[in-house]
């Protein structure tokens, strides 16, 4: 007895004990249900797993009946408030939050919504009514705090392989996990980035292949593009909850790099308007569009605009200073890819032209640039803005006061690069380079007049150009050469005797050189000839303007004797039937007999040819026309045909219905590829050829 009292305990030690075994099975329940939770989050059958915890005579909840939307079953028994109750007796039995048995069920039904696509991004109308079917069911969800966005996002990343862009774009529209949780929740920034891009780059590849004429496709794209604009140029960007401010900034600024990149290296590879590449790229383009942009707010916009022209002037810089001297002409407007013209136009409609010049000014004193993408650049500013020509001029004007002040090879460089490639584009945009490069040079209020040194810095900088430069720069350079003082002639004489030099290496004659700076061959030698045609045009055109002899011309009389007698005098002088009331031609001719500027015994015999020519000409054809006698009988019968027509027609409009005309050429009425007036002796702007561009065998303008 005594014993048995020795081994009794007192309350309080009993009590202690049992408090200690609960704490342990409350440990235990803690542990059970960490291992469950770890057990959803593995790749494990769900519906497999349901069966083993459901009771027989309870009806299991499966992920094919939240998607199933065409079944009498899901109207009825797999209603919203069917799937809470049954979510919730699930997660009681499985001893999980409701909320995270959720996100796994839907996530695992977004995976047989895009299981088995027809398209790379987008979804089928299949697929998009089951996935609308399950929209509903996770807003409902949602809105009785039964769904974890971050358990949901982190379970779609296990199954990214599966998941298409149209399905996460509907779940951004319908704000049942925003575009940037969904990325944000991504360990990987490399990685979320490549699987966007790659992602934005099938939608832009497939949109006009699988369906042209789908808007979701656009409104995709469009969505996509202003989230990404925003979350990389907005300041102070409120989307919420954020782990890392800056990761998501970073791989919006990535992804939009990555879609320029991609565009920039297919325009410099080269695209056949078939491809899907070329297709990509004009769909992305399409994107810099006032439609798009108008939505987003002007200060990130044109953050974006800049951002952009940086990128493009100095994407994949491998271009030096010598390949742009030699190829520049090949980056003129007219022969720059058109999408990269358009994108160009396109970001200039948010920068102004001061912002434009001003970036591109900063660009090349501060980084490695592609002088492509610059030159490009330059020639599509001065074309298309009146003002950029100023512009340009200033700029250029402040690079030369660098350049002399402080002797700095790259200034020079830049400004005679940006002179030469604005003087493509013509005379109507900006002066030509033998214009500038006299004006700068060929007085004694030039950048090279301060001293010695100057003019030395001038004329080494000119030697050094001479191994890549073109016959026409060459060309300005010796016709127009620097003043200088006499006791520094050497240094002039020096550097004509080298360019002398390259033109002989280039069998290129001095003397055969034309009048005027031709942009359409900068750099190509042409024939004399063909030449000579050219500069008689444009100083007949230049004449017209200013009622005055062209000074070029008078220059040439006397410095070029050799060109002007042997190649542009004959040019002029060509014999022709003489107009009864002169034109500019004949005008020009005769204020250059009255300057003695053609030999008396040569202009007697141009007029004798004219006469004989005017003999020649037959009565019946129009004096201004030219024609042939047996294109203009020839025409004598469809002119009478069309004029009966015409007759007929006026007399009684409602009810004859005459023969269609043939071509109008063959009916003596002018030919319909030309502008009004083009039979009475129209020229287009390019030079001297045909008036009719749309020859066809019965017009008697085209030679047969």
């Amino acid at each position: 007895m005594a014993g048995a009292k020795g081994c009794r305990r007192p309350w309080e030690e009993l009590l202690a004990g049992r408090v200690k075994r609960q704490k342990h099975n409350t440990e235990r329940e803690q542990n059970l249900k960490e291992s469950a939770m770890q057990l959803l989050r593995r790749h494990q059958n769900l519906e497999d797993l349901l069966l083993e915890v459901e009771d027989p005579p309870c009806k299991k909840l499966c992920p094919s009946q939240l998607i199933d939307c065409d079944s009498a079953e899901a109207c009825s028994d797999c209603s919203s408030s069917f799937i809470g109750s049954a979510l919730r007796d699930q997660a009681l039995r499985l001893g999980v939050p409701v909320a995270i048995l959720a996100a796994r069920i839907v996530a695992c039904s977004m995976e047989q919504v895009c299981s088995e696509p027809s398209h790379p991004v987008l979804l089928s109308l299949e697929q998009r009514k089951k996935l609308s079917s399950l929209l509903d069911i996770t807003q409902y969800l949602l809105v009785h705090n039964m769904f974890s966005r971050l358990s949901f996002c982190q379970e779609l990343w296990r199954v990214q392989s599966s998941l298409l862009l149209e399905a996460v774009w509907r779940l951004h529209v319908h704000s049942i996990v925003s575009l940037w949780e969904l990325l944000e929740s991504h360990p990987d920034v490399q990685a979320v980035t490549a699987w966007l891009f790659r992602n934005l780059r099938l939608l832009c590849e497939q949109m006009e292949v699988s369906c042209p004429s789908d808007d979701t496709t656009k409104a995709m794209l469009s969505d996509f593009v202003q989230l990404l604009i925003l979350r990389a140029f907005q300041d102070n960007l409120d989307l919420g909850r954020t782990v890392d401010p800056d990761k998501m900034p970073q791989v919006a600024l990535s992804v939009l790099q990555r879609m320029l990149s991609f565009v920039l290296d297919s325009l410099a590879a080269g695209l056949q308007e078939s491809s899907l590449a070329h297709k990509a790229v004009r769909c992305w383009l399409d994107m810099f569009s006032v439609h798009v942009c108008c939505v987003i707010a002007p200060d990130p916009l044109k953050k974006f605009f800049r951002h952009t022209l940086v990128q493009i002037l100095t994407h994949s810089p491998v271009l030096k200073v010598s390949d742009a001297i030699q190829r520049q002409k090949e980056w003129s407007f007219a022969r720059t890819h058109p999408l990269l013209t358009s994108l160009f136009r396109r970001l200039f409609v948010m920068l102004s032209p001061k912002e434009a010049v001003s970036c591109l000014q900063e660009v090349l004193e501060e980084q490695e640039v592609n002088w492509q993408r610059v030159l490009s650049c330059v020639s599509v500013l001065v074309t298309c803005f009146l003002e950029a020509g100023q512009l340009v001029r200033d700029w250029v004007a402040h690079l030369m006061a660098v350049a002399f002040e402080s002797f700095h090879l790259d200034s020079m460089v830049t400004a005679f690069l940006i002179v030469r490639q604005a003087a493509l584009e013509g005379p109507a945009v900006f002066p030509s380079y033998a214009d500038w490069f006299k004006a700068s040079f060929g007085s004694s209020s030039g950048y090279h007049s301060c001293s010695k040194k100057a003019l030395v810095f001038l004329f080494k900088f000119l030697s050094d150009l001479v191994p890549w430069e073109t016959p026409r720069y060459l060309q300005a350079h010796i016709l127009h050469p620097p003043l200088v003082p006499s006791k520094y002639r050497c240094l002039l004489g020096d550097y004509v005797s080298l360019a002398r030099t390259r033109l002989a290496d280039l069998k290129v004659s001095l003397e055969n050189m034309g009048l005027y700076e031709d942009v359409s061959l900068a750099g190509d030698i042409a024939e004399p000839h063909s030449q000579a045609v050219q500069d008689v045009e444009k100083a007949i055109l230049m004449f017209e303007h200013t009622g005055k002899v062209p000074v070029p011309i008078l220059e040439a009389s006397i410095f070029r004797r050799s060109y002007y007698m042997s190649h542009f005098l004959p040019a002029l002088l060509t014999p022709r039937a003489l107009p009864e009331v002169p034109d500019a031609r004949a005008m020009l001719i005769e204020s250059l007999r009255r300057a003695d500027k053609i030999p008396p015994s040569v202009y007697a015999t141009y007029r004798q040819a004219c006469a004989t020519a005017e003999k020649e000409k037959p009565e019946s054809a129009d004096p201004g026309m030219g024609t042939e006698p047996g294109c203009v009988e020839e025409a004598l019968g469809p002119l009478k045909a069309a004029l009966g027509q015409l007759t007929a027609l006026m007399t009684n409009p409602m009810q004859y219905d005459g023969p269609k005309s043939e071509c109008s050429t063959r009916a003596g009425l002018g030919c319909p590829g030309c502008p009004p007036g083009g039979d009475q002796g129209y020229t287009p702007r390019g030079g001297p050829t045909p008036c009719c561009s749309h020859p066809q065998p019965s017009c008697p303008r085209v030679p047969q």
